[in-house]
């Protein structure tokens, strides 16, 4: 029987990869064909993303798939949530696609709940103040280039842009488009009387759609280009949610962590709760496959970590800096959440400040910095957890740590340790796998999501720490 491959292309705010996933034998095998960089560039005081770089890495790596005589049935593009472009009637972008890192949207809150108060956005959107979320993102633009949006015919989320560079349809996907702080969770649709408050035009928005839909095939000039056609499917295309579906289990009362650039920890529910408590205990409920709601604390994550190895020693690996970290005796913590972490000029200062200011043990060394933030990591999952267990009356008695950190050994055994439940580490490439898992449910592949999380389970190994 001919093997059918699917294609991910995963897009983070550090790098994008390209991932073949294909059943052999009962198993999911993935196969990296394609890696480039990504990252904000600053240009004019504004961090934005180069848009035209990444769609030609999209496309490259698209023909790797030919070179090395893998052609996908489908395709799909996940990428982070927030960020969008603005088009014109001619489909030219309007100013740059301005960058989640950047501080255009300071005060924008301010102007915001002037018009609609911060309690009554959450109960309408159920969606957590994050001052970089799309709303302050067009606040932003509508205070300051009131023009972009009078000239607006569309707005796209990344990864609906890149769709519709591939096929010439714009549309918006269901997770991604929760992300903005303007969908109805109740609904799944777009609250057009909130956008009408807000005086953002409804026209530019597009209908949302589920994971699992087909956009369509590949426009002609880029089938040419890559050397084959092939269906463009929707994935959930906010990388949470591609990671929570990849998740390799199928009960309850499993807590799970996506861990990378940043982490997310959450449960999966079939209806939002907007509910006062909720917004108090600083949870949000942004969007799943098959309509679920992935309710979720939003951390900062390995981000702290990459910040100040990048600046101290760059070539260091991460296992080797775990391992460091895992020596040091140094007691201090800090608030991951604290916004002077989101981006600071110097992650290093920002840290040593931090610990100078609440009168604790500065951290000299980089072992000692990356000790500082394991464990504040580890102390904020086992604060968020009782939130999460407070609200939704469940005991989570199993953690899954899925995504990029979940190699992080030291930080696991620490989770463990502070949350005093079982962590479960794996599997390492859950964004690519679960935008591979939605492309493969609407191929038929699996008839389930049960189905598909049985066959992940199956394939990947997953590591115990208690």
């Amino acid at each position: 029987m001919e093997t059918k491959y699917f294609l991910a292309i995963d897009i983070g705010a550090s790098s994008g990869r390209h991932i073949l996933g294909c059943v052999k034998g009962g198993r999911i095998e993935l196969e990296e064909v394609y890696r480039f960089a990504n990252g904000m560039d600053e240009e004019d005081g504004e961090l934005s993303w180069d848009t035209e770089r990444l769609f030609q890495e999209i496309v490259t790596g698209m023909k790797k798939c030919k070179e090395i005589g893998k052609i996908p049935e489908s395709v799909g593009i996940d990428t982070w949530g927030v960020d969008f472009v603005l088009l014109d009637k001619k489909d030219q972008m309007l100013g740059k696609a301005v960058g989640y890192r950047d501080h255009r949207t300071d005060g924008m809150d301010s102007e915001v709940y002037k018009i609609i108060p911060e309690d009554e956005l959450y109960r309408r959107t159920g969606i957590q103040k994050a001052i970089y979320n799309t709303i302050y993102q067009l606040m932003a633009v509508k205070k300051t280039h009131p023009d972009y949006l009078a000239a607006a015919n569309s707005l796209l989320m990344m990864p609906d842009y890149f769709h519709f560079l591939l096929t010439g349809k714009k549309v918006q996907e269901y997770s991604e488009a929760t992300t903005s702080q303007l969908l109805d969770p109740h609904t799944r649709k777009w609250d057009d009387e909130l956008m009408k408050k807000l005086g953002f035009p409804r026209r530019i928005f597009q209908e949302v759609l589920m994971p699992g839909t087909v956009v369509g095939p590949l426009k002609d000039e880029i089938r040419d280009e890559v050397g084959y056609d092939c269906e463009v499917v929707l994935p959930p295309t906010h990388d949470t949610a591609s990671a929570v579906l990849a998740i390799p289990t199928n009960e309850e009362h499993t807590c799970y962590i996506s861990s990378g650039t940043w982490s997310l920890m959450g449960v999966e529910l079939s209806e939002p709760n907007c509910s006062e408590e909720s917004k108090k205990a600083d949870l949000t409920n942004e969007g799943g496959y098959g309509g679920k709601i992935t309710y979720l604390a939003n951390i900062m994550g390995l981000w702290m970590i990459q910040s100040v190895r990048a600046k101290l020693a760059p070539s260091m690996g991460y296992g080797e800096l775990c391992e460091a970290a895992s020596k040091e005796t140094i007691p201090s913590i800090v608030d991951c959440q604290d916004d002077s972490f989101l981006s600071p000029d110097d992650m290093v200062e920002a840290v040593k400040d931090y610990c100078r200011k609440s009168g604790q043990e500065v951290p000299e060394t980089l072992p000692q910095l990356a000790a500082v933030i394991y464990n504040s990591l580890a102390k904020c999952y086992a604060d968020k957890l009782h939130l999460i267990e407070g609200m939704t009356g469940v005991c989570y008695d199993c953690i899954n740590i899925i995504g990029g950190g979940s190699n992080a050994k030291y930080l696991n055994e620490l989770t463990a340790k502070s949350t005093g439940r079982t962590v479960l580490a794996g599997p390492g490439e859950a964004t690519a796998l679960g935008n591979i898992l939605a492309q493969m449910l609407k191929g038929g592949i699996f008839p389930d999501v049960k189905a598909a999380r049985e066959c992940v389970k199956q394939s990947f190994e997953v590591k115990v720490y208690k």
